[in-house]
């Protein structure tokens, strides 16, 4: 079975774009949880779009050490958006865990744990990724609609 790189990305972009809105949707609703979770997958597989291009993405919530392997194959000019979108994607993977079971070591439960500050920077750094996104596959003039 072979995987065509482009309708990967875009089912990957797809899924980001849904993901996203949830979080958006739930940000509005006040469950800073759900706004957190969604939006971690969101920038998960935004990253994942841009893997997709080269290589299938590995099943990590992190796939940022995959994004980081393939930044030779990116143009120059557009590898600092790629390295952010790693660390972006980086730095909110252990909220996988963290909205899903909260912080057993501490008796925190996932509502325990985030705030509406807290929902919002995630939420932001979703948006960020969504844009780096965009940016990066316009510059490969690559459309994904």
């Amino acid at each position: 079975m072979s995987i065509d790189p482009i309708e990967e990305a875009y089912y990957r972009y797809r899924l980001a774009i849904q993901h996203l809105n949830r979080a958006k949707r739930l940000y509005e609703l006040n469950d800073w949880v759900g706004t957190v979770q969604f939006a971690q997958i969101a920038i998960e597989n935004f990253a994942k779009t841009l893997i997709a291009l080269f290589e299938i993405p590995t099943w990590s919530h992190d796939p940022s050490n995959q994004l980081i392997r393939l930044l030779n194959r990116f143009p120059d000019k557009i590898t600092v958006h790629i390295r952010e979108l790693a660390e972006i994607t980086r730095s909110v993977a252990p909220e996988h865990g963290r909205s899903t079971y909260g912080e057993p070591s501490r008796g925190l439960t996932p509502n325990e744990i985030y705030t509406k500050d807290e929902a919002k920077g995630i939420l932001e750094k979703a948006q960020r990724a969504k844009d780096i996104v965009e940016l990066v596959l316009n510059a490969l003039n690559i459309s994904l609609h």
